[in-house]
Order: structure tokens, then C-alpha cells, then sequence
């Protein structure tokens, strides 16, 4: 006898019903996959289309090249360096050394229309304090100022220097109305009406090689800056000098 509550084949089953439903807790197994195969066509040697990636022969020549010149150029700088050490330890150089010894002006005159007129002579001692170096100077450019204001310049002739040796320089400014800002006047006022006295200073700056028999250094320009050089003038017309005694210079490159 069939089984009523049987479904008939053929027909979809009720209420999503199946017949050939598994039964609960059933596991299904994992199929892994196989990773893709080596494709051998076209990494075979034997392929005629298979190129292999060495390197080329003049890429390999130029890097060699450049190594050799990079490691020639390092090792020829140390060697300089090593050099250039050596002799600076064994000579030392030393920058020279300046004074003002005397400013004196004369003939000293500024008006209300901001013209300014002097004569002025500055003597300086330079110093080489080197033992075993000579100094050359090309020509030395000096300038006068007020504060930051130029009020005359001139030039000294080149010189040399032997070993631990002085100097006696002179320098010789003047103004013949030349035009002054309106705050150098005041300036310049302004002291002379407090004590009577100005304050002025001095730059110059010139080329020096440093030599010590056959080795010489390249030209340098060498700075060299006097400052607080007060002169006595209270008045126009009247003349002055440095007051306090000689100054020493700051000197630098």
C-alpha cells in the first residue's frame, strides 16, 4: 500500500519541500584548487622566443667606469685634505694685525646746507705676526665714515710683509663739499655741541697671499674695521686729533 503522505514525483513539492533534501548536520568536503601550472612554453630555454634578462655588457662597462673615476675623485680629495692639514698645522697662518696710531683733522667745516669739508691724515702701524709666512698686499681701499655714512675714501699702494714685521702706513682723507644726508649733520652737531667731540670710524679691505717659500695661498680679502676713533673738533674752521691713544683694528676675512 503507498504511502499517502508520499509526494508524486514529477510535481514540485509543497511548501518548498524536497524530497532529495540531506539530512541536518551533513558536511560538504572542501575541494582545493591546484595553483594555475607553470606555463614552461614561455620560460623554456629551449623556446626560440625566450630572451633572458642579462645585463648589457657596455651598462656593466660605464657603471664599472664610473665607480673607478668616483673612487679616484674621493681619494684625491682626501689626500688634498690630509695635505692641506698637515701644512696648515706645520705653518699656521695668521691674519695681520692693524692700528691707528694718530687721526688728526684739519679745516674741519659743516654748514646748515649739508656740505661737509676736511683734511684728514690717519697713520696706522700693520702687523705680520707670522713666523714662517710673508704677506703681499695689493692695494688697500680705505674709507671714512660717520656711523654707517661714507665721508671719504682713498687708496694705499701695495706693500709686502717679511716675517714678524711692521709696517707704518698713511692715510690721507679729505672732503671738499661734498653733500651729506641731513642726519649726518645733526649727528655730527649734536655731538660737537655735547663734548666737543666726534666719533668717526674707519674700514679698509685689500687682497693678501699668504707665502712661505714655495707654497702660496690664494689672494684673500682681508677686512679690516677701526672703530671709536674720537677726534677733538667743537667748532668749525678749528682742527683735531684722536683722543684716548691708539686703537687696535678688528681684522677678519
Amino acid at each position: 500500500m503507498e504511502d499517502p503522505n508520499r509526494p508524486v514525483t514529477g510535481y514540485p513539492a509543497p511548501n518548498g519541500y524536497s524530497a532529495n533534501q540531506p539530512p541536518s548536520a551533513t558536511a560538504y568536503p572542501y575541494v582545493a584548487t591546484a595553483p594555475p601550472p607553470h606555463n614552461a612554453y614561455y620560460n623554456n630555454q629551449n623556446n626560440p622566443y625566450y630572451q633572458p634578462n642579462y645585463p648589457d655588457a657596455d651598462s656593466v662597462r660605464r657603471a664599472n667606469c664610473l665607480r673607478r673615476i668616483f673612487a679616484v675623485v674621493i681619494g684625491l680629495v682626501v689626500i688634498f685634505g690630509t695635505i692641506t692639514f698637515i701644512v696648515w698645522l706645520v705653518l699656521r697662518p695668521e691674519l695681520p694685525e692693524f692700528r691707528v696710531d694718530s687721526f688728526s683733522l684739519s679745516n674741519f667745516t659743516l654748514g646748515n646746507n649739508s656740505l661737509i669739508s676736511f683734511t684728514s691724515e690717519i697713520r696706522l702701524t700693520a702687523r705680520n705676526p707670522n713666523k714662517k709666512m710673508t704677506l703681499a698686499y695689493d692695494q688697500i681701499d680705505a674709507v671714512i665714515f660717520y656711523r654707517s655714512y661714507s665721508l671719504s675714501e682713498t687708496m694705499l699702494p701695495p706693500f709686502s710683509q717679511d716675517t714678524k714685521n711692521e709696517t707704518s702706513l698713511t692715510a690721507n682723507l679729505a672732503a671738499a663739499g661734498s653733500f651729506v644726508e641731513r642726519r649726518v649733520v645733526d649727528g655730527i652737531n649734536g655731538e660737537r655741541n655735547g663734548n666737543g667731540n666726534v666719533n668717526f670710524n674707519l674700514r679698509m679691505i685689500s687682497r693678501v697671499r699668504f707665502e712661505a717659500k714655495a707654497w702660496r695661498t690664494r689672494r684673500r680679502f682681508v677686512k679690516v674695521y677701526c672703530g671709536d676713533l674720537v677726534v677733538a673738533i667743537p667748532s668749525n674752521g678749528r682742527s683735531g686729533t684722536l683722543t684716548g691713544g691708539p686703537r687696535q683694528c678688528r681684522v677678519g676675512v
